[in-house]
């Protein structure tokens, strides 16, 4: 895939790009987070994503962060519209024993937060993030190739032109690298839902 698309919302300071390669070495202090449960909000990680206004797509990328470790030291997939509407996945460094393997979604100002506990020696994770209209898929995978599903949500202001891509950060007194790869972005790999029937009126 290639990267001459993308843009920089908040560029880090220290970054390279070659061969379809990020690598980002994250700033201490810098997160994205809005309001719930914690009342603060933080809006200053640096985020490299290309516009589309394609409705039914995925967009796949692999993920490496051999050197996180501190709290909380992320980077993973996003959707970034503006400060309060978006989504991420990632996998957040916890301590020595474990991280948590999650994923975001803010709508008008308030995020949430849905996490499961993974052990601290996975140093790298696959995810795809598909979307079909204002309705979004976010899957995360070991090896690129057999992924499970980790959320179905809603964006609001999502219906319309977005921008999609990668982020990362570390939100308490840390830096590390992290280093994307093996961007795509593909037909839509979330099949329209063929189950249950919508309630009749």
């Amino acid at each position: 895939m290639k990267l001459d698309k993308f843009m920089w919302t908040r560029e880090p300071n220290d970054f390279k790009i070659k061969d379809n390669t990020v690598e980002i070495t994250t700033k201490p202090n810098t997160d994205l987070w809005q309001r719930t449960y914690y009342h603060f909000r933080n809006d200053n990680a640096p985020v490299y994503q290309r516009e589309t206004e394609e409705k039914y797509f995925s967009f796949a990328v692999k993920t490496e962060f051999n050197d996180s470790h501190q709290r909380f030291d992320q980077c993973g997939i996003v959707l970034y519209l503006d400060s309060e509407n978006w989504l991420k996945a990632s996998v957040e460094y916890e301590n020595e024993d474990f991280q948590h393997l999650g994923s975001v979604v803010t709508n008008h100002g308030y995020s949430d937060w849905a996490t499961t506990v993974i052990d601290a020696d996975v140093k790298s994770m696959w995810y795809r993030l598909s979307r079909r209209e204002d309705d979004y898929c976010i899957e995360c995978s070991k090896d690129g190739i057999h992924y499970e599903q980790m959320r179905v949500c809603h964006l609001y202001e999502g219906n319309a032109k977005i921008k999609f891509g990668i982020y990362a950060c570390s939100p308490e007194n840390s830096s590390f690298k992290a280093v994307f790869s093996n961007m795509e972005m593909m037909e839509c790999q979330w099949k329209a839902h063929d189950g249950q029937q919508p309630d009749q009126n």
